[in-house]
């Protein structure tokens, strides 16, 4: 088939390369434009997709917007039979969506309608879900709000980060969609509305929210770390020389408190630490500038004394 594939974000690459690799004429890639990289944000440079597409010899087009008529009429005579979308993060009016003859089609890294929106990965984690999938979706004009065709789900343990089961569902979404284009081509791939019921919508995560509260339960402490591990990392404050120094953690495990103690208190000298119910024990650590660290080797640059508050 003639497909336009349209995605940014290292996540949609795998789906981009098995699509080729399928047989199908990817007749155009659209990403989000090259962004200000670095410290200083002097280097521009282009997305994941983009470098992909460039490198398998796909066209690639980078609109600020979809909006205007001019986009999309160029948008129509690229004459695609699909589209296929994967974490773009534009909008896609209806004259996009309608445009290829058999629909505009969105691999989403949740069970719809649980985890509508930007960041469904981070939210099923912190929230403390046990499963999770990917959903091959036919797009209309809401927001993941579409019939789904094919699903896979997948477990999500108490030890994964969001940065691990965000590889795993990149290559569940490669290989579903590549599944769902050729049922597609068949004209094999019925869709079932979603559900009316458990909508729940994943929002971007905002800066506010990354800072660890030590008075929640210990487990949501946990599940708030692993959901934002590695980027862009949950931290604390912990009083260094005299002043506060922020630290990111970057995993943590549950255990009981062995004694009462204010939220933030470090219970012992291998940083377990109270919370509103039970403890945390930190196990990997980063300071700014510096490079992950197991706790103990943490602690051999770093003082963190029994009995000190951080938070």
């Amino acid at each position: 088939m003639r497909i336009i594939f349209m995605g940014t974000p290292d996540y949609a690459t795998p789906t981009l390369e098995a699509l080729q690799a399928a047989g199908h004429e990817i007749v155009a890639a659209y990403s989000q434009p090259p962004r200000p990289a670095g410290r200083r944000g002097l280097e521009v440079l282009p997305s994941p997709v983009h470098l992909t597409a460039e490198r398998l010899g796909i066209p690639v087009f980078t609109p600020k917007s979809l909006r205007s008529e001019d986009e999309q009429a160029a948008f129509r005579a690229l004459g695609a039979d699909a589209a296929v979308v994967v974490a773009y993060g534009l909008i896609l009016p209806k004259p996009i969506l309608d445009a290829p003859r058999l629909g505009a089609w969105n691999g989403h890294a949740s069970l719809l309608p649980r985890w509508r929106g930007a960041a469904p990965i981070q939210r099923a984690i912190m929230a403390g879900d046990t499963e999770t999938g990917v959903m091959i979706m036919k797009m209309d004009i809401g927001l993941d709000t579409g019939p789904v065709a094919l699903t896979e789900k997948t477990a999500i343990s108490e030890t994964v980060t969001a940065g691990e089961l965000h590889d795993r569902l990149s290559a569940l979404t490669a290989k579903l969609m590549v599944e769902a284009m050729a049922r597609l081509e068949r004209g094999d791939l019925p869709v079932t509305p979603q559900s009316e019921e458990g909508v729940t919508y994943a929002a971007k995560i905002a800066k506010a929210e990354t800072r660890i509260d030590f008075h929640r339960p210990a487990a949501e402490v946990r599940d708030h770390v692993r959901g934002l591990a590695p980027l862009p990392g949950a931290w604390f404050e912990l009083e260094s020389h005299g002043r506060p120094e922020r630290v990111k953690l970057l995993a943590a495990g549950v255990e009981a408190a062995p004694s009462v103690a204010p939220p933030g208190t470090v219970l012992d000298d291998r940083l377990l630490i109270a919370c509103g119910e039970n403890a945390v024990r930190l196990l990997a650590l980063q300071k700014a500038g510096g490079k992950p660290l197991p706790a103990e080797e943490f602690l051999r640059g770093t003082q963190v004394a029994p009995g000190s508050v951080i938070g």
